[in-house]
């Protein structure tokens, strides 16, 4: 793994194809390296990351496979799941991905003989995120162009149905807030779900179009973050149903909104995928400019270490790695 300062990440990983999503483990594993995973155009990529930054006898940053699955489709989103564990004997790998055939697969692996994979049938239309319900992880939510937020259980059976007016682009599930959904739509609208009566029961504007993707603070449930048009907006739930701070960040049209797992100022966001490069902002809400820019080759995807001010983002046979300060 080299420092590589051309493209001013500060590690890269190769990968065997090109990197659609990548995300990071939220979840405690129960070992001292984190988990990734990574999508392709065929294959989902689980391994373990070590950074200089967490352990002073890594150089740089050491990556290994654990192993690659096999998934015979483009794969457009990944959630872990919170029984995922490498201190159980054996240990168990669980995480869903979302497909271009409109599909969710979960799959549960023991890293040797035992590898099982379900299919969830339901949506209509192009899925846009996915999450598992974070304490347990009995249950995942899922929003799509088809207008709905489904909540499963780990048979595939759809068990809460939400009706949106516009495509789901975001779904989260606050740890500290186990009976309640986020959901936010393509027409500028973030609500909130009671899971028990199945009513919403908040809603933020962002008076603007169009959202592509929002955020739940894991730091400050109160926080929420997200992209619209070209600007990243933010609120204090507790404040009003308008954005409290919002700013013009990508030239062209924001993609992604990520708040940092670590800190409840910083979060990042990209720019769409250009025609050379991507930009990645990271970005404090003491500072009036973003105190990171990095570019990536048609990146896509961006996450946040569960422990460390450091984000990723998927691009041309490569994951990208950027360190912050906090």
């Amino acid at each position: 793994m080299k420092q590589d300062s051309t493209r001013n990440s500060a590690y890269t990983v190769d990968c065997e194809d090109y990197v659609h999503v990548v995300k990071f483990n939220p979840f405690d594993s129960g070992d001292a390296c984190s988990l990734i995973a990574y999508g392709g155009n065929n294959y989902v990529v689980v391994g373990t990351c070590r950074f200089q930054e967490e352990d002073a006898e890594v150089e740089g940053m050491q990556y290994k496979t654990l192993k690659t699955f096999h998934h015979g489709i483009r794969v457009d989103a990944i959630a872990w799941s919170p029984e995922t564990r490498l201190d159980a004997i054996p240990p168990q790998i669980r995480f869903c991905t979302a497909a271009s055939d409109r599909k969710l697969r979960l799959f549960t692996s023991d890293l040797q003989d035992k590898n099982e994979f379900k299919t969830f049938d339901g949506h209509s239309d192009y899925i846009n995120d996915l999450v598992f319900a974070p304490s347990e992880g009995q249950e995942v939510a899922s929003v799509s162009d088809d207008h709905t937020c489904r909540v499963w259980d780990l048979e595939g059976n759809e068990k809460a149905h939400f009706v949106l007016r516009s495509p789901g682009m975001s779904v989260c599930w606050h740890p500290e807030e186990a009976f309640k959904l986020m959901v936010a739509e393509k027409n500028g609208t973030i609500r909130f779900y009671d899971l028990i009566t199945q009513q919403a029961i908040l809603s933020l504007e962002c008076e603007q179009t169009p959202l592509m993707s929002a955020d739940w603070c894991l730091k400050n449930t109160l926080k929420i973050g997200a992209v619209a048009g070209s600007d990243w907006l933010i609120w204090d739930i507790t404040r009003s149903s308008y954005p409290q701070d919002k700013s013009p960040v990508h030239v062209d049209r924001a993609r992604l909104f990520r708040w940092s797992r670590v800190n409840e100022n910083l979060f990042a966001t990209t720019g769409y995928p250009g025609k050379t490069t991507t930009q990645l902002l990271v970005h404090h809400l003491g500072h009036p400019q973003p105190i990171l820019t990095g570019t990536a080759a048609v990146g896509s995807g961006l996450t946040w270490h569960r422990t460390l001010p450091l984000c990723a983002v998927g691009g041309d046979h490569k994951i990208f790695f950027w360190v912050t300060e906090m």
